[in-house]
């Protein structure tokens, strides 16, 4: 008798923990903040961003991230700027021309997540010794008019003594998403690709790459985060927060190796074996595309404002002050 009283004793207090455990987790749960985020691609050059959703830097945080896919830069300041999303993720381009455009509670840039160019160029002809001057009398599928990618290209070409209007037609009707697809189907002789796509390209024969737009723009705060002034008044703690689980995305991608990065974003890319992911992060590794700090200078800010201008999108430079939010 008395060992069956031990025994309910020791059960009562094995399922009293656990239950002090699951409702830890509850509790855990219910505190953390969410956050949705409309990001303007899923695409392996953000990979400091997904080693930070599933590393849990962003839980360490206090922060429940979501991630909303809105393709087009446009499309994600929308989405911020109508409320469907507290944080916008795209070219800090955007935020430029929502600022231009009048609105008041406009959108401040608080963070960046790439440096460079992500967008590799794609030849349907291989090349030994590929040249910019290769372009000329060619048909390029770019990008959106006025988008980071398209621009890039078109700044590149200039610098190097090439008319993106005269030399080279570049079709920038073709939306985003379906850019390889319409490569694939036979139209253009180059296209400029974000990873995967390039290598996939690559691996069905079907495409070469040539050239990283990235080494050829320069380092720009290509990719960041913004949200309305509003907001972020509204939540300097949640905006740091957020900032500091990034910079932890990026220290872990800085500080492991291409197949651990791999490892560490596979859930994020399902269809993507881990020796495609490996290949792809090297890649981008090698053109520096991450930076180490979330903090990006004026002077890529007003490089930034070059390349825009270069491609007659703006006409005069906004103040670095004006759009990007730094802690007092």
């Amino acid at each position: 008798m008395k060992k069956i009283i031990i025994s309910i004793v020791c059960a009562i207090i094995i399922l009293g923990c656990v239950l002090a455990v699951l409702l830890n987790f509850k509790d855990k749960d219910n505190k953390l903040q969410k956050v949705k985020v409309a990001e303007v691609a899923h695409t392996i050059f953000y990979a400091p961003q997904y080693v930070a959703l599933t590393q849990g830097f962003f839980e360490d945080e206090g922060l429940d991230v979501e991630l909303i896919l809105t393709s087009g830069a446009d499309k994600v300041t929308a989405a911020v700027l109508s409320g469907d999303a507290h944080i916008g993720f795209s070219g800090s381009e955007a935020t430029i021309y929502v600022y231009n455009g009048g609105e008041k509670d406009y959108l401040k840039t608080f963070a960046q997540l790439t440096q460079k160019d992500g967008s590799f160029l794609v030849s349907r002809e291989k090349f030994d010794n590929f040249t910019l001057d290769d372009l000329k009398g060619k048909d390029v599928i770019g990008g959106r008019q006025g988008g980071m990618p398209e621009m890039t290209l078109e700044w590149a070409l200039k610098q190097n003594g090439i008319d993106p209007k005269k030399d080279v037609n570049i079709d920038t009707s073709v939306a985003f998403a379906a850019m390889s697809g319409a490569f694939i189907s036979g139209i253009g002789d180059f296209v400029s690709l974000f990873e995967p796509n390039a290598l996939q390209l690559e691996q069905q024969g079907l495409g070469y790459v040539v050239s990283s737009i990235g080494e050829l723009g320069g380092v720009v705060p290509y990719t960041s985060y913004s949200a309305r002034i509003s907001y972020i008044e509204k939540n300097p703690d949640t905006i740091e927060k957020f900032t500091r689980a990034i910079q932890k995305g990026l220290d872990y991608v800085h500080n492991h190796s291409d197949e651990e990065v791999a490892e560490a974003i596979m859930s994020e890319f399902p269809d993507t074996s881990k020796n495609d992911l490996t290949k792809v992060i090297k890649r981008y590794r090698e053109i520096e595309a991450w930076p180490t700090t979330t903090v990006f200078s004026k002077e890529s800010f007003d490089h930034l404002q070059e390349i825009m201008q270069e491609a007659n999108e703006l006409d005069e430079k906004v103040s670095f002050d004006e759009l990007m939010y730094t802690k007092d």
